[in-house]
């Protein structure tokens, strides 16, 4: 989706623009996984700030990643908002405060598209206690536990346990 935000840099306006849009984001991998698994839905309002465009977006969507210890798939829907000052300028450069656009012309869609994959979780649980798999037979411990023995011992060092046991 496209705004022209032309009338809030010149700040002929003072109203609010509000925007809603739908867009399929299903083809975006992330770390090896398509995490959005349908549209996302996006609000948002542009208003006139000093020369500047204030852009605010409430994301909502559904998220489906494995869990990084028991590798089991989990959905759930999230919510985001997103805050934003535009300026239009020619010139390219670093700034915490602004996101310097060139053009008037705003594409939201990748603009939202930055936002949420910054974001999504660097590391995803399926729940805060997971217990995740058994190092020895693979078996997720959140289902049940498993008859593995738990104290592997590499077998390089047995001749040490050996020595102690004498001792």
């Amino acid at each position: 989706m496209k705004l022209d935000l032309k009338p809030f840099f010149s700040n002929e306006t003072e109203e609010t623009l509000s925007f809603c849009d739908t867009v399929d984001f299903t083809d975006v991998e992330w770390n090896g996984v398509h995490p959005f698994v349908s549209p996302v839905q996006i609000k948002g309002t542009v208003s006139a700030c000093a020369g500047a465009a204030a852009l605010t977006a409430e994301v909502s969507y559904d998220f489906s990643m494995p869990c990084d210890r028991c590798a089991e798939m989990t959905l759930e829907h999230r919510k985001e908002t997103f805050s934003h000052r535009l300026l239009l300028s020619e010139e390219e450069g670093e700034d915490d405060l602004y996101i310097r656009v060139t053009s008037p012309e705003l594409d939201v869609s990748e603009l939202v598209r930055e936002d949420l994959l910054l974001a999504l979780p660097t590391r995803h649980l399926c729940k805060p206690d997971c217990k995740g798999l058994c190092p020895v037979c693979g078996r997720n411990l959140n289902r049940g536990s498993c008859n593995c023995r738990k104290k592997v011992v590499d077998p390089r060092l047995e001749v040490l346990k050996n020595w102690i046991d004498r001792e």
